[in-house]
């Protein structure tokens, strides 16, 4: 039995199409990035640390508000116009990327999707204007086994008293309010709490010395009888396993769009190079060994943000959980394989002035490393991914 007949749709847009609202958010961020960021990355690299002014420019520019509602002081914006940002800041800078990324994705995102009234209320505002957010989920026996936890939440009258000890926390040096996972009281499971900076008996110390996102703070969060209002456990008590699995899926995106950027300022630096480095009287851009490799990133690149964007449009769809799981992780797992590449081949485009810290293809290198590592190891994504696979073919 034929069919009916098949109508074409002449509209239906390419996942990398963007409309032209996207595109004005997307210049906006990009014109920030190079006026604002990147005469500052090569010292922040030095220094590993963020530079003081700039935290403040990115409130301002509304880079700390994507999706914060306009009743709130944001700009009430989408999933998509998040990772757009966040891509846009890694191609020029990924560890000012990370501190964009954990503010938005992790902390903003949690709270727009399990935070009540009252904690908007309290919460949303301040992260809109001046406050950093941080998640603190991982700990020394607690990283691809998130909830390995020790940090412990007791009740107390009118509240909650917290001891543990965080680490690989994300924004640690420059959050003002963090997002704590600890195991609930009375075996109740795993419970998230907003604690504010100034707590007594919160303190964050030994910021950790890395190798690539050296922009972005990274530290130990040390709990000693913190002591928090029942209103500031976020999602219920137990409610934090649930709340934390969405949360790292929708980070994990985060992730791939720091990756993209990256990728794609890496390629970016690596042509215009090639179009101005001469060798044996012309310029390298002419030899088609270096024209098949830039040709190779592109495809890398392109095929990375198709994926990702695609994962960004099956959450804002609403798609079931396991769809979300799935594609999260593929759009990481991708992305952190070429990211390295890229950044790998534009090293060697560049060729001995690639190792060198004159260009940015050097930090790029370093940068990229991180991204099989966090939101879930490059393995246990695949695990994630072939669990689904096999359970949907079962």
């Amino acid at each position: 039995m034929r069919p009916d007949p098949l109508v074409p749709d002449p509209a239906a847009p390419a996942l990398t199409r963007l409309t032209e609202a996207d595109e004005r958010w997307r210049d906006h961020v990009r014109a920030f990035a190079e006026k604002e960021i990147r005469p500052l990355s090569a010292e922040m690299d030095r220094t590993g640390a963020l530079d003081p002014g700039l935290r403040q420019r990115l409130f301002d520019s509304g880079l700390m508000s994507i999706a914060i509602p306009a009743a709130y002081g944001g700009l009430g914006g989408g999933l998509f116009h998040v990772v757009q940002a966040i891509e846009e800041v890694a191609r020029v800078d990924a560890g000012v990327a990370v501190g964009v990324d954990v503010h938005n994705a992790l902390v903003v995102a949690t709270l727009l999707r399990a935070a009540s009234g009252d904690q908007h209320r309290r919460y949303l505002p301040l992260l809109a204007a001046t406050k950093v957010g941080a998640f603190a989920i991982s700990e020394e026996q607690a990283g691809s086994d998130a909830f390995a936890l020790t940090t412990t939440a007791r009740s107390v009258p009118g509240g909650y008293v917290l001891d543990g000890r965080k680490k690989w926390t994300s924004n640690a040096d420059q959050a003002d309010v963090f997002l704590v996972f600890a195991n609930g009281p009375d075996g109740s499971g795993v419970s998230a709490f907003l604690v504010d900076r100034d707590t007594p008996g919160l303190s964050v110390v030994h910021r950790t010395e890395q190798l690539g996102v050296r922009a972005a703070s990274t530290g130990d969060l040390v709990l000693r009888g913190v002591r928090v209002r029942a209103g500031q456990c976020l999602g219920g008590v137990g409610g934090g396993r649930a709340l934390a699995a969405d949360a790292l899926d929708v980070g994990r995106l985060g992730i791939a769009a720091q990756l993209v950027g990256l990728a794609q300022g890496a390629l970016e630096h690596a042509v215009e190079y090639s179009r101005t480095r001469e060798q044996f009287g012309q310029r390298i851009s002419g030899y088609q060994g270096v024209q098949f490799t830039l040709a190779r990133m592109h495809v890398d690149v392109e095929a990375a943000r198709v994926l990702l964007y695609n994962a960004t449009r099956v959450f804002e769809a609403g798609a079931d959980r396991l769809e979300r799981t799935k594609q999260a992780a593929m759009a990481k797992y991708f992305a952190s394989e070429v990211a390295e590449r890229t950044a790998s081949l534009a090293v060697e485009v560049l060729g001995g002035n690639g190792y060198t810290r004159e260009h940015p293809v050097e930090r790029f290198y370093r940068d990229a490393k991180v991204g099989k590592i966090y939101e879930g190891t490059s393995n246990m994504l695949l695990r994630s991914i072939a669990a689904i696979l096999i359970g949907a073919a079962s």
